[in-house]
């Protein structure tokens, strides 16, 4: 729990009546309110509503993952009926809302002009609701800046009345509707309301959605004429080679400044990512780059690190996590990590790399100009052999920060090098992870927790634990405390 006096953070807490009676005072008070997955029923809700009445200062409400149902939202909405009301952000996500539910929160958005984030995700709406919340969104009152619709089980069918929301709300900033089957049709009435639209869009996210190929072509001219645009997501879409050929043209256009492109799981090959290296040449703008899951192989790694190394190129994070890589393209990325002034963060875990692609690599991040700080090497068949040139590494390198070595078959002696390097005091590592998702920390079948999912990093101090174990959940908390594993929205 967070608390201050201006806000309230509750996450994964089961309330208690003698809990809850000495939270209801701070819902009337603060700020920003949050209270995620914490067994919230239709009767709290109530309780809630009469707070949200008296609290003129409330700007933030964020009641994810509780089952408040159709009944429970329609009374916190009630709740925010008050004419002192101010509330800007409010979360939904995965409340158990109906299409039913959305006539109310239709009326509600008529009636609340400070609201600009709405997040619905993990509801299912449907058609008959998303229909229902653009009536509310298209009235004047509305002036909804951000729109998250992930896993409503939207069709092709809402993509209409969301185009005419787009075309009329001039300030509307992020739409995020990744995980419905919106598929290509509904895609080309999304991207057909944004041409017509003013909206100065930062964000699109269409991850999962049955984009295809043909679609690109809508999506360059999204890219060339919305200069605002920021962050485009479409992973998990049957792209291809052909659509990547497609986007380019767009993203090269002189008006595009996107930031931050996700492409994971596109089916793309090096002939792709050649394309894509033209972009990366020529925008200083792109910074985040997500590539995961295609199969790149060995000559896109090349083609990547070439790119990497010229200085227009400014990437600051890229993502080739299961790419089909081999110890063989290793020189050419120790040549960027010991060169590229950029790079802040490589996620190259699940490819075969193995311990001489790792000592390879090690080299570069041992040079004096290596920049990079959070590296991921998670399921790269490394071996104890690679421990000596890791935990020297980690004392040469000045700029790394965070190491995720999981489901490697790292055993005792292996992992008593790191840690020994770890606590020196000239090794700045602040986070060293080790997870194997079958035997506890080190899967040697010690009884140490088994973290294998990500769902607790927290050290376990057990009798029985191995040597290696005993040791580094120790050093964990000595030295980074108990932390959860970082969720992503891509793999």
């Amino acid at each position: 729990m967070s608390l201050d006096i201006q806000s309230l953070d509750i996450q994964c807490e089961e309330l208690s009546d003698a809990r809850w009676a000495e939270l209801l005072p701070l819902l009337q008070q603060c700020q920003v309110v949050r209270l995620d997955d914490c067994g919230l029923t239709e009767a709290r809700c109530k309780d809630i509503s009469s707070a949200l009445r008296v609290n003129p200062a409330l700007a933030e409400l964020n009641l994810r993952s509780n089952e408040l149902g159709d009944a429970g939202v329609h009374c916190v909405l009630q709740g925010l009926q008050s004419p002192s009301c101010k509330i800007q952000k409010l979360s939904l996500q995965n409340c158990c809302l109906t299409g039913a539910g959305c006539g109310v929160l239709s009326s509600t958005l008529r009636s609340l002009p400070t609201l600009q984030e709405l997040h619905l995700s993990d509801n299912l709406l449907g058609d008959v609701g998303l229909q229902l919340l653009c009536e509310g969104l298209l009235d004047p009152q509305c002036r909804l800046e951000k729109l998250q619709l992930e896993y409503c089980n939207l069709s092709a069918a809402s993509c209409e009345p969301l185009a005419s929301v787009l075309r009329a709300k001039p300030d509307f900033k992020e739409l995020t509707v990744s995980n419905n089957d919106i598929n290509e049709a509904g895609v080309r009435v999304l991207c057909q309301g944004l041409k017509d639209s003013p909206c100065q869009l930062e964000a699109l996210k269409l991850e999962s959605c049955g984009v295809t190929s043909d679609n690109c072509r809508d999506l360059c001219s999204i890219v060339a004429s919305k200069a605002s645009l920021r962050e485009l997501a479409l992973g998990s879409n049957k792209l291809g080679d052909v659509g990547i050929a497609e986007l380019c043209p767009g993203l090269l256009h002189p008006s595009s400044r996107l930031r931050t492109l996700w492409i994971w799981e596109c089916g793309i090959t090096a002939k792709g990512c050649g394309d894509l290296c033209r972009v990366l040449r020529a925008k200083e703008s792109l910074k985040e780059l997500s590539l995961a899951g295609n199969e790149l192989g060995d000559e896109g790694a090349r083609l990547l690190c070439e790119t990497l190394l010229e200085p227009c190129c400014q990437l600051e994070s890229l993502w080739v996590k299961s790419c089909s890589f081999t110890a063989a393209c290793c020189s050419h990325f120790s040549s960027v990590l010991a060169q590229n002034k950029f790079l802040l963060e490589l996620q190259i875990s699940n490819n075969r790399l193995e311990d001489a692609g790792v000592r390879e690599l090690c080299q570069g991040l041992g040079q004096p100009g290596s920049v990079l700080r959070v590296l991921w090497l998670a399921d790269c068949d490394v071996s104890d052999s690679s421990c000596s040139s890791l935990a020297a590494t980690l004392l040469a390198n000045h700029s790394l920060r965070e190491l995720d070595l999981s489901n490697n078959c790292l055993g005792d002696a292996g992992v008593l090098q790191l840690v020994e390097s770890v606590r020196q005091p000239g090794c700045l590592l602040e986070q060293l992870v080790y997870v194997h998702a079958l035997g506890g920390w080190c899967g040697q079948g010690c009884p140490g927790r088994n973290a294998g999912r990500g769902e607790d990093m927290g050290p376990c101090l057990s009798s029985g634990l191995c040597a290696a174990c005993t040791t580094f959940t120790g050093l964990r908390r000595w030295r980074t405390g108990c932390r959860p594993w970082r969720r992503t929205s891509h793999p």
